[in-house]
């Protein structure tokens, strides 16, 4: 617990400065929990009830076309947050899954607990802005890659955006992000020797 702490306070302090009584008060709401590989923590059509800070582990977020194919659409390792942000903060149906890839510990809140602590301590409205920001700058770059770059060249930027993942969690789920199958990652990978 004493080791969770410590990497979530480290993530605020990238955005913000808190003093000793706004951490107590943070820790207090937090929630944690340890969760079993293959556990899905939201499933298209549910309502994504939480925020999600991934201590150790790693999170995936997915959505399944018509014929059943899986689309990852993003990655959350060590110390990255999680979740469908309109479904968590317009209380409205997933489009999204969001799975367990190794067993991981998290530690999360509700959007009631995350609106306290907004009245609570006015600066972490600063820092879940910052964190929404950076986030759809990511999200924006993925789309401008996945319809302007090559699938070498989208593989590359995974391996430059989640660093050691690669070696973490099944090939699969990475053809699903780069946007191929996972026997053309194969392929791609020992004709480019990458």
């Amino acid at each position: 617990m004493e080791m969770m702490s410590e990497l979530i306070l480290s993530n605020f302090a990238m955005h913000i400065t808190l003093v000793p009584d706004e951490k107590e008060q943070v820790l207090a709401l937090l929630q944690y929990q340890t969760i079993a590989k293959r556990t899905f923590l939201l499933r298209a059509g549910e309502i994504d009830r939480n925020i999600y800070f991934v201590n150790k582990g790693c999170l995936r977020m997915f959505n399944t076309d018509q014929e059943g194919n899986e689309h990852t659409i993003c990655f959350y390792p060590e110390n990255w947050w999680a979740c469908d942000i309109v479904s968590f903060f317009k209380e409205k149906p997933a489009m999204n899954y969001i799975q367990v890839l190794e067993d991981t510990e998290v530690c999360y809140l509700s959007l009631q607990q995350l609106e306290e602590l907004f009245v609570k301590v006015p600066k972490f409205e600063r820092f879940f802005r910052i964190l929404t920001q950076n986030g759809f700058e990511m999200y924006q770059r993925r789309i401008t890659s996945n319809l302007s770059k090559t699938a070498e060249a989208r593989y590359l930027q995974f391996r430059k955006q989640y660093p050691g993942l690669e070696q973490r969690i099944a090939q699969k789920h990475i053809a699903s992000y780069v946007g191929i199958t996972a026997a053309f990652l194969s392929m791609m990978r020992k004709d480019k020797n990458l």
